[in-house]
């Protein structure tokens, strides 16, 4: 028996004792079925590739996500080189990693430093952009945070948000007002993660507050310092998981200085390499920048 299958893809098997065309959802979901008893009765491991549209009704791909033990997801960008392998079902396993490729003229080629293709290199950072750090499983991830904060001309000012949540963007906003005394309403605000990859973490909080707070100030923050924190609606600056992980990946990247929670920071050593800024609440961050 061998040990590795691969189809590609499942909408071309058809068995013919069924009426239906192959690619149908009849059609994938029974050689699908046979395909996964016989690797489970073989001991054979199996790799099921399925096409979807956008929409996901075309050829059924929910059967096969309810059938099949892992699944993977390879997104990109039309106008993006790279592509993200994202775990979205596991049985056996953390459904958090992702693994990044690049596609070449060779073929997809594996990013090793995925950091350094979501950061700008030797660059100099405008107002409204600074560097958070985001777990993907175990992975740490530094990514470029940008925001443009302008005076809205006409109408009801705009909201454009892409890569973070939009909801998690209002009440970072509604908090800067209250808590901060931002005069926001009056203004157009852009917010965009640099890469097109996506962040969904509550740590990335505090870094999307500080490139508002930069752009609105017109004051850019120093490029070698790095943002991690979860913002409370009082204006609190929250823990977060995996803060060494976080630290290691920065200083890894030359980064100096890191504005954490002063929660993480206890029990933290001098001697992480990076100097920790500690700060409780929001406004202590926002005073770095003047």
């Amino acid at each position: 028996h061998p040990t590795l299958v691969v189809i590609d893809s499942i909408q071309m098997i058809y068995k013919p004792q069924l009426e239906s065309s192959p690619g149908t959802v009849s059609q994938v979901r029974q050689c699908a079925h046979e395909l996964i008893f016989n690797a489970k009765s073989t001991g054979s491991a199996i790799f099921l590739v399925g096409h979807v549209t956008k929409e996901g009704i075309i050829a059924g791909p929910k059967v096969l996500e309810h059938m099949a033990d892992t699944v993977l997801y390879f997104e990109g960008e039309k106008f993006q080189c790279y592509r993200i392998l994202r775990v979205v079902k596991n049985r056996f396993g953390s459904t958090d990693e992702i693994g990044i490729f690049e596609m070449r003229k060779n073929g997809l080629q594996p990013v090793d430093n995925p950091s350094e293709i979501f950061i700008s290199q030797g660059r100099r950072i405008s107002a409204g952009s600074a560097i958070i750090s985001c777990m993907e499983g175990t992975r740490a991830l530094l990514v470029e945070i940008q925001a443009l904060v302008t005076r809205a001309n006409f109408g009801i000012p705009e909201r454009k948000v892409s890569g973070v949540d939009y909801n998690r963007v209002s009440m970072i906003l509604a908090i800067l007002e209250k808590r901060i005394g931002l005069k926001l309403g009056g203004q157009d605000i852009f917010v965009n993660i640099v890469g097109g990859v996506q962040v969904d973490e509550p740590a990335a909080d505090l870094g999307i507050a500080m490139t508002i707070a930069s752009s609105f100030k017109e004051k850019s923050i120093s490029p070698d310092t790095i943002f991690i924190g979860e913002v409370g609606l009082g204006g609190e600056v929250r823990s977060v998981s995996q803060i060494e992980i976080r630290l290691k990946e920065a200083q890894r990247l030359g980064f100096k200085k890191a504005v954490i929670p002063k929660d993480n920071a206890k029990g933290m050593g001098k001697d992480s390499g990076i100097e920790l800024i500690e700060v409780c609440y929001l406004s202590e961050a926002v005073e770095i920048i003047g």
